[in-house]
């Protein structure tokens, strides 16, 4: 059975769409010689504006979309998350920064949380590139939050200089990546060219140059070893340090420290393709219509947070972050005994904490300036150690 079959095919207006966009990224190769390094490619069928994944309006998370996200998942992940904000605005920054908000949930939730215990934000800063997100989730905070939408505001760029709490969940691994191999001959780059057939795409590589060159190298990895390098999220979190004057930047995401993300056993990266609730490996079936992450080299993170002379102040997987900001006593502010409500509220607080669903494989790791209280999220468990 092949990929195509395997999964659920789209209707006729999405493959018009995927057609569309496959034809923008042919002219793109076209410009630029025949070959596009991956990174290129994947900034391409993900953000292209009106075209890739992100930026048109076909519904993506949710049972109705390709993916769920924890803040979809529960009010408990939101919760405990406003807990550890309530920690942070307490400090003195008075502003939050949510970086890819989505349909806004996570939002909607921290600011009904903090609503609650008496500490709206005095600003509530969405960056969100998505014109079809943006608008999502400007619905979502008028119908659950109407109140403080006169404290919301969206935002195309980062701004030049921030005090309070960044927040990215799920950013990260969007981000596009590089792909290297190794072979005996040295270092070589990912990239597509055009191909015929079913798939309109295919790899081709060749001789890996400059930062991603240098980057490769310091990993020592083995002949024919394939994995990914990320040069664009290294960048981004250098950016927030360079904007953040005081706070913290909290980003929770799926991946590992240095040591285990290029582990001997992952010798073919973590490049990842979701469509309908489905996981597979490849990157040129229905460009634009399906998502395409990689995971998070935290030790990367931590590294580049040091360039801009950011302290990292913890590092734990998401069980322990949860459980240090309290989600066991959020969940009882449901009874027990109210089966129809806790049951559920339950089931889902498992799937955030259990070691073979989200608990262990998703991270949280906050970087920060000037801020010397040990936070809440971080307070037991932390593995600072194996970054």
């Amino acid at each position: 059975m092949t990929r195509q079959t395997a999964l659920p095919s789209p209707p006729p207006d999405a493959l018009a769409h995927s057609a569309r966009l496959v034809d923008h990224v042919r002219g793109e190769l076209e410009r630029a010689g025949g070959w596009l390094s991956f990174a290129r490619y994947m900034e391409l069928v993900l953000y292209a504006p009106g075209l890739g994944y992100y930026s048109a309006g076909a519904r993506k998370l949710g049972p109705e979309g390709d993916f769920t996200t924890a803040p979809e998942l529960t009010p408990l992940y939101g919760q405990c998350i406003a807990r550890q904000a309530l920690q942070v605005l307490e400090l003195g920054p008075d502003e939050i920064l949510e970086v890819g908000a989505g349909s806004g949930a996570l939002a909607a939730t921290l600011l009904e949380e903090l609503d609650r215990l008496g500490a709206v934000p005095r600003s509530f800063l969405i960056l969100e590139l998505s014109a079809d997100l943006r608008a999502r989730s400007r619905d979502l905070l008028a119908g659950r939050v109407p109140h403080l939408m006169e404290r919301i505001a969206w935002l195309n760029v980062l701004p030049p200089a921030f005090s309070g709490l960044v927040i990215g969940n799920e950013v990260l691994d969007a981000m596009p990546v590089h792909v290297v191999r190794a072979t005996a001959d040295g270092i070589e780059e990912g990239g597509v060219v055009a191909a015929a057939g079913e798939t309109p795409f295919a790899w081709a590589f060749r001789p890996a140059a400059g930062e991603l060159r240098d980057a490769a190298m310091q990993l020592a990895l083995p002949p024919g070893y394939r994995t990914e390098i990320g040069l664009v999220a290294r960048a981004f979190v250098h950016s927030i340090g360079a904007m953040l004057e005081r706070g913290v930047a909290l980003f929770i995401d799926y991946g590992f420290p240095a040591h285990e993300y290029y582990h001997p056993q992952r010798s073919e990266g973590t490049l990842m393709c979701h469509y309908r609730h489905r996981a597979h490996g490849d990157p040129f079936f229905l460009p634009g219509l399906q998502d395409m992450t990689a995971h998070v080299d935290f030790s990367a993170v931590a590294a580049a947070a040091a360039g801009p002379r950011l302290d990292v102040l913890g590092y734990v997987d998401q069980a322990q972050f949860l459980v240090n900001c309290g989600i066991t006593d959020l969940m009882l502010r449901v009874p027990p005994e109210d089966v129809a409500r806790y049951a559920p509220q339950a089931a889902a607080a498992n799937q955030l904490l259990s070691p073979a669903e989200m608990g262990e494989l998703f991270k949280a790791i906050a970087i920060g300036r000037d801020v010397s209280a040990p936070l809440l999220g971080f307070r037991s468990g932390d593995r600072r150690h194996t970054l």
